[in-house]
């Protein structure tokens, strides 16, 4: 795995570590769950307001985590009371040690009793269910969920929020709203991957006594900031044609500006030089609009660029680094045709953004003919339209939705989110996120050519859109603080953030 990726495991990872661990290598797995019902206890300690403390236990292996937190915030003092959702006669065989130890009061509750079994908690532990839980929670888990989360007192998670899908992140039903979730071992999928991202609050990861060195691989990796290391430095005797030149295609009338913020960002990463290739009779408007960047206007109709142009686009595209297609292009049948035809031909490293993507709505196939690497960057409702799906649907399936995508078109894809997703070759990365200045019209086009850049400087593919989508998160970031509110962030502010933003 990239070494600038922070390790996060599926489902099957963890069952695999927790099995060697047990198995190979001698570890109780009673010992495993003290420490992880310990760090649960300790959560709780943290998050608690004045208040008993109420355990709310599965019959599973998470159920017993809940009791060992159970037993040591009683021990510390605490009063505690653990709810049972199923019968006690019905827990695993660990969960039933841990009750055994248990001096305190725990009471099976049925569903209409986990209510006023919460009223006056100053704290809830949910472990109802872990890793291993898949689908939609049925009865009587799916009304002790609802109970937690309307009973108005912080929630700790043990591993994850009851109802999250830990592989993937999806939730199919009631789901608990944590406000700290503590990972055991490692971070889950489903901790970083939206809608299950939303269910973790603040999230914690607790050794637990499994050793170094346990089997498997992750499933995937949050994007760490080593990744910026990465990007190739200028030298004192570079030029501006070693850095690259990024090439961006679009425009049309009323969507100049989406052009020039890819343009302005390809440059302020590095890029050498960016030229916009624009319909002829708006290219006046990019010469005003941009001081830094070369314009090439081509023939069309107005207000539009045109299939016909495409050869002489082409032509302007053999001496580009990298190209960036689609940003304001428009939706017209001739301007599609037009994205069509170029992301067929160029034989440049490609980023398809905007209405580039619109031109391909149910055609991945044809992108997967392009021989040189392609980067493809929709939000939910254009992946949707490439896919042939509603955008609720790629949303509630952020990740197989974007494996289905990439491994289609043959393309690096970035579901785009606060959780922005990178699939491509079989590998996943994950973005941090926790940039809502970004939510605002424009962002997109910047990251465009933040990642156009990056692919002109030379950088292996999937580590230039890593890069990229990290950096401009980033610099999201950075905006929001400098003008003190995410809300007033505007995507300009963004593209000047973006040098502080690729500092290592």
């Amino acid at each position: 795995m990239e070494a600038w990726l922070e390790p996060v495991y599926d489902e099957t990872g963890m069952r695999a570590a927790d099995a060697w661990a047990i198995e190979q290598q001698q570890v109780r797995s009673l010992e495993l769950m003290e420490m992880a019902g310990g760090a649960v206890a300790d959560a709780a300690r943290s998050a608690a307001r004045p208040g008993p403390a109420r355990v709310v236990c599965g019959k599973g292996n998470n159920g017993g985590d809940g009791l060992v937190a159970a037993r040591q915030l009683a021990d510390t003092g605490y009063e505690v009371e653990a709810l049972l959702v199923w019968p006690a006669d019905q827990l695993s065989a660990d969960a039933t040690a841990n009750l055994g130890r248990f001096d305190g009061t725990a009471l099976q509750v049925g569903p209409g009793e986990v209510a006023a079994a919460l009223e006056g908690a100053g704290v809830i532990v949910d472990a109802i269910f872990g890793t291993g839980f898949s689908g939609a929670p049925r009865a009587p888990a799916d009304a002790a969920i609802e109970a937690i989360n309307g009973c108005g007192a912080p929630v700790v998670a043990a591993d994850i929020a009851s109802g999250v899908n830990a592989s993937t992140g999806e939730v199919e039903g009631a789901v608990v709203d944590a406000d700290v979730t503590v990972s055991f071992h490692s971070a889950k999928l489903g901790h970083w991957i939206a809608p299950g991202k939303a269910h973790t609050g603040e999230l914690r990861v607790a050794e637990i006594g499994i050793p170094a060195g346990a089997p498997g691989e992750p499933a995937g990796g949050v994007i760490a900031d080593r990744v910026l290391a990465l990007a190739p430095r200028r030298a004192p005797n570079t030029t501006k044609f070693d850095s690259g030149q990024v090439l961006v295609v679009g425009g049309s009338r009323g969507l100049t500006g989406a052009v020039c913020m890819a343009a302005q960002a390809a440059i302020r990463v590095g890029a050498g030089y960016a030229t916009v290739a624009v319909p002829a009779d708006l290219e006046p408007i990019f010469e005003v609009k941009l001081t830094e960047v070369m314009s090439r206007g081509f023939a069309g109709a107005e207000g539009r660029l045109a299939a016909g142009s495409a050869d002489a686009i082409l032509e302007a595209a053999e001496r580009a680094a990298a190209v960036v297609l689609g940003p304001g292009l428009g939706r017209d049948e001739d301007s599609l045709g037009l994205a069509r035809t170029l992301a067929r031909r160029i034989e440049a490293p490609l980023l398809i953004d905007a209405d580039g993507l619109n031109a391909h709505a149910e055609g991945l196939d044809s992108i997967a003919e392009r021989p040189a690497p392609t980067v493809l960057t929709p939000h939910a409702g254009e992946l949707g339209r490439l896919l042939g799906r509603e955008s609720r649907e790629v949303s509630e399936h952020r990740l197989a939705c974007a494996r289905e995508a990439a491994e289609r078109s043959g393309a690096i894809v970035v579901l785009k989110g606060d959780d922005s997703l990178v699939v491509g070759g079989g590998r996943l990365a994950i973005s941090a996120g926790d940039s809502p200045g970004l939510a605002t019209a424009g962002t997109g086009d910047v990251l465009s050519g933040t990642i156009g850049a990056l692919l002109a400087r030379g950088m292996e593919p999937f580590a230039a859109t890593c890069a990229g989508v990290h950096a401009h998160q980033r610099a999201g970031r950075i905006a929001a603080r400098r003008l003190g509110a995410a809300e007033s962030v505007i995507a300009t502010e963004v593209i000047a953030a973006l040098p502080a933003a690729l500092e290592v």
